[in-house]
């Protein structure tokens, strides 16, 4: 076997796919909501499930890149955030109506309308007016995202537009998405702090810090699509409205 062989060979074991992708921030998830509602004294759950909600910004802003209509593509989006909000509103306020939080799905929505607005300006090649644009478009999506009060708030619209600015494999691209991610997660969201104590010294660690580990599945991802079908796309719709549905009716049942 030729070294190129090998080499190519090797690369592919640590190549993940979109689907490979997506069934692990699923995984993430759902470990986040079991602690959210059938396992609250299992604290590492939660402390896993940080890692979910970025990797589907992450695949989010490429879904964006890769739809050949970015209305259908926002349409079924919308669709399902619609869908999802009953199911999102029993689990977190234990009621139908929870006006309060949103469910997920719209904080992506806000975010891939900024970049919709923001690629529109860029491709007329205009650097100036671009700027001006991403600047005006980042701060009305962090501000949309916390007056309307969607999952995550501002910071998740914000973590959305993170993966657009810093798209790409180059060095300073990857810099920026954990200098960016670091500030969002750890200076601004915030959370819990754990103490830990290793090589003789003692520091905290902030539990929303972690979502920085998604980066390692987000990084080996290099544009392979992976496993792709209609059924399996929309089974990755659904399992979010579904899941949310069935922890709420098993806690139901457990409460009795």
């Amino acid at each position: 076997m030729s070294f190129q062989k090998v080499k190519s060979s090797t690369s592919r074991c640590f190549d993940i796919s979109t689907a490979a992708l997506h069934i692990i921030a699923m995984l993430f998830m759902l470990m986040d909501h079991l602690w959210a509602t059938l396992l609250p004294a299992q604290e590492w759950l939660t402390c896993v499930g940080r890692i979910a909600f970025p990797i589907f910004a992450f695949m989010s802003v490429e879904g964006y890149f890769h739809t050949h209509n970015f209305k259908k593509y926002l349409l079924r989006m919308l669709v399902f955030a619609v869908i999802s909000e009953i199911p999102f509103d029993l689990m977190y306020g234990g009621t139908w109506f929870y006006p309060v939080h949103q469910n997920v799905i719209w904080t992506f929505i806000l975010g891939l309308l900024g970049i919709h607005i923001m690629e529109t300006v860029r491709k007329k090649k205009k650097t100036p007016v671009f700027v001006l644009t991403a600047i005006l478009v980042t701060i009305a999506g962090g501000l949309l995202g916390t007056l309307t009060m969607v999952d995550y708030y501002g910071i998740g619209v914000l973590t959305v537009f993170i993966f657009y600015f810093f798209r790409g494999r180059k060095w300073w691209c990857l810099l920026g998405q954990i200098v960016a991610l670091y500030w969002v997660n750890v200076e601004l969201l915030g959370g819990l702090m754990y103490p830990v104590r290793l090589f003789g010294m003692e520091f905290e660690l902030c539990q929303q810090g972690l979502a920085l580990l998604a980066l390692v599945p987000i990084w080996l991802y290099r544009g392979r699509q992976g496993y792709h079908s209609k059924p399996f796309q929309y089974f990755c719709y659904a399992f979010y409205p579904v899941h949310m549905l069935i922890l709420v009716l098993i806690l139901g049942f457990v409460n009795r």
